[in-house]
Formats: structure tokens, sequence, C-alpha cells
């Protein structure tokens, strides 16, 4: 989806489309710029 296996803050609008219904949820790590892990973003929706 992003076109690469280190994604950063910048493909954060590729990865929401990941997610497109009710009671998903998802979590990847994103990287700085110079490839290294740096945070984790976690995005979906409840069932509520």
């Amino acid at each position: 989806m992003t076109g690469t296996d280190r994604p950063t803050r910048e493909h954060q609008d590729a990865l929401d489309d990941l997610v497109r219904g009710r009671w998903m949820g998802r979590c990847v790590v994103l990287h700085d710029a110079a490839g290294e892990p740096a945070e984790l973003h976690f995005w979906g929706y409840s069932g509520d």
C-alpha cells in the first residue's frame, strides 16, 4: 500500500485505507528519516 517496507509518518494517509469497517484495528511501526524504528501508529474503529 505504501510502496515501502519501512513506512514513515508521511505514509499515514495511505495506511488509513487499510481499515474500512467497524471492529477493525491496525498497528504499524513508523520509521524515522534514517530508516530506524521510531514510533508505533495505531488506528481503527470500535464497534460501539
